[in-house]
């Protein structure tokens, strides 16, 4: 979380929404020496609830679920560098403009039988956004290789306590300099979907 309130102004639903879409994010647990982390999918409810994901079997994080697990699932968005030479005012610093929800919460083992229905309604998530490209469903797996895959992992869910997300889009700048900056963006930016980083600094956020 980045200590400045300007921007963490997002509401509730807006955040959960991003979450939501994005579908992908790094899980974080306590461990020793250090944090363990996984990068996985996942099912977020429309009220920012709970999440359900499945981890591969033999991941660390697994061996540690028989108990339940305190955790933290971040989901990024877009990223880029951002040049002060952009602004087109003095004593800039360089930054970098990102999006990032983060969620507290509580990791549990759930029983295996429920993992297909997960993976189906998991994948026709996904799937739906390929349209007109018919759909992948687990009914074309072959039984026997479905069911070997089936046995390497485990279905989880993920209790959501709090919600706390990062929208830094040169909220702190003059309308003209952040719009300045992202026109920078948007043509030879550094960093990770920097178009749609753009539009999200030319809106200010998507509450404006």
């Amino acid at each position: 979380m980045h200590p400045n309130p300007i921007f963490q102004t997002e509401t509730h639903d807006q955040d959960v929404t991003f979450a939501r879409t994005r579908g992908f994010g790094v899980l974080a647990v306590n461990a020793d020496p250090a944090p363990l982390v996984a990068s996985i999918p996942f099912l977020l409810d429309e009220s920012g609830t709970f999440a359900e994901l499945h981890l591969v079997r033999s991941n660390p994080i697994t061996r540690m679920l028989k108990k339940p697990l305190a955790a933290r699932l971040v989901v990024s968005g877009p990223d880029g560098y951002v040049s002060p030479d952009w602004y087109g005012i003095a004593d800039q610093v360089p930054t970098w403009n990102y999006i990032s929800v983060e969620l507290t919460g509580t990791l549990t083992l759930r029983p295996q039988d429920e993992l297909l229905d997960l993976l189906n309604r998991q994948s026709a998530l996904f799937e739906e956004r390929l349209l007109p490209k018919p759909p992948w469903t687990t009914g074309k797996m072959d039984p026997e290789a479905m069911s070997r895959m089936l046995r390497m992992i485990v279905p989880c869910r993920f209790d959501v306590s709090g919600i706390q997300a990062t929208w830094k889009l040169n909220q702190n700048k003059p309308d003209d300099v952040r719009l300045a900056a992202a026109d920078q963006m948007e043509s030879s930016g550094i960093g990770h979907e920097t178009q749609t980083l753009a539009r999200q600094m030319r809106q200010g956020g998507p509450t404006n």
